[in-house]
């Protein structure tokens, strides 16, 4: 009888070649510090408002506790279109044109999945957030990063684009504002990037899932600009805006048939997403805006008061205009992106995460979210100057 494989070559090759998070493997460091301040996971430090909170339990008590269509409830998906109207001036049959998911990564996954064939290329910015090459990969794709830089303010240039398509390039993955950056597109930057995507014939996945933490000038959606409507897959969810990460509930819209075929491999994965999130939802969409402006406001004075301690510290920190990040250079201090992230922690308690998580071209810099409260903040980057003097 043959020896059996050893357990690592019982798995996918694709799978193997995966690697951890890094954001994640950076946080296993952090589990069981006493007294470590994180600027770590992007997550809101709000609770979800309470009016969002008891139209769930309102929809416990009431026995709402079955299935879905697989589409998502109908009333969530005529809210989702009414609000991507107003606020992002495209429309959306929410009959056969809008798909909830179980949070916007599972939408990323299924788009991905939907639209390649095995060795298509999908191009996105970088640095980037964790999942997109490894999403990419998982659907046996090929992940071919463009680098954006801090002096652009982290957004993308069409000619860079233009330089990195190939006759195998199939998709354009987009992230605006974007995780780790916060880095934004003008109107003429989107303009742009739609006109390479119309004359190669790319399809564009724009997640907008930070959208409406958008600080400095209008937010603008290249789904809604000419051309673009019938060639994008469009992702937002609640996450951010509503500080619902738990609820785990996104959705996707788009053209029928791309809807269509995201929505066969949702029916086989996750079959809906919870009623009870989506009833959430529902109340969210219908009274939540007041709550996400002031959540903005908040982030707003969190993030002026962190970049400009980072400048004053030596630290070259370009303004981020949306999300909830901070993107300081570390560079001058000779140390890599996790060298300096594992000794801050080791000597100082602060947790953040190294740049080179986020892909090669987040080398140099540490993501430092200010979703978090400002005492805590201040605290923080007086640990970080300390660690940084020491430095020079």
């Amino acid at each position: 009888m043959d020896a059996a494989k050893p357990s690592s070559q019982q798995v996918a090759r694709h799978v193997r070649a995966l690697p951890r998070s890094g954001i994640r493997e950076f946080f296993d460091l952090v589990q069981g510090v006493p007294g470590v301040i994180s600027l770590g996971v992007g997550e809101p430090d709000f609770v979800t408002p309470w009016h969002i909170r008891e139209a769930a339990i309102y929809a416990l008590e009431r026995g709402r506790t079955s299935y879905t269509s697989n589409f998502g409830l109908l009333r969530l998906r005529e809210a989702i279109s009414r609000n991507v109207a107003d606020h992002f001036n495209v429309a959306y049959n929410p009959a056969n044109e809008i798909l909830v998911t179980v949070g916007v990564s599972e939408a990323l996954d299924i788009a991905i999945r939907a639209l390649l064939n095995p060795g298509d290329e999908v191009l996105y910015h970088e640095p980037c957030y964790v999942s997109y090459s490894p999403s990419v990969a998982l659907a046996h794709g090929v992940a071919r990063a463009v680098p954006c830089r801090a002096g652009d303010g982290f957004a993308v240039r069409a000619e860079a684009l233009a330089a990195a398509i190939t006759p195998r390039s199939r998709v354009l993955l987009l992230n605006f504002p974007t995780n780790p950056t916060g880095g934004t597109m003008t109107l003429g930057e989107l303009e742009a990037v739609a006109a390479l995507a119309i004359r190669h014939d790319l399809v564009v996945i724009t997640d907008e899932i930070y959208s409406e933490l958008t600080y400095e000038g209008e937010h603008h959606s290249i789904a809604a600009l000419p051309g673009m409507r019938e060639r994008t897959i469009f992702l937002h969810g609640f996450s951010k805006a509503y500080a619902m990460t738990g609820f785990r509930i996104g959705y996707a819209c788009g053209p029928a048939e791309l809807v269509e075929a995201m929505m066969k491999i949702h029916q086989y994965s996750m079959l809906c997403a919870s009623i009870t999130s989506q009833e959430a939802a529902i109340e969210a969409l219908r009274n939540g805006e007041a709550a996400t402006s002031e959540m903005r406001e908040a982030y707003r004075l969190r993030r002026n008061f962190i970049v400009r301690a980072f400048n004053e510290m030596g630290l070259a920190c370009h303004l981020p205009r949306g999300a909830f990040y901070a993107f300081p250079s570390i560079r001058e201090t000779g140390l890599t992106s996790k060298e300096f992230a594992v000794e801050l922690l080791r000597e100082q308690n602060v947790a953040c995460v190294p740049g080179s998580a986020f892909g090669p071209s987040g080398e140099g810099f540490l993501r430092c979210c200010y979703a978090t409260a400002l005492d805590r903040i201040e605290e923080a980057v007086e640990r970080i100057a300390g660690f940084v003097r020491k430095r020079r």
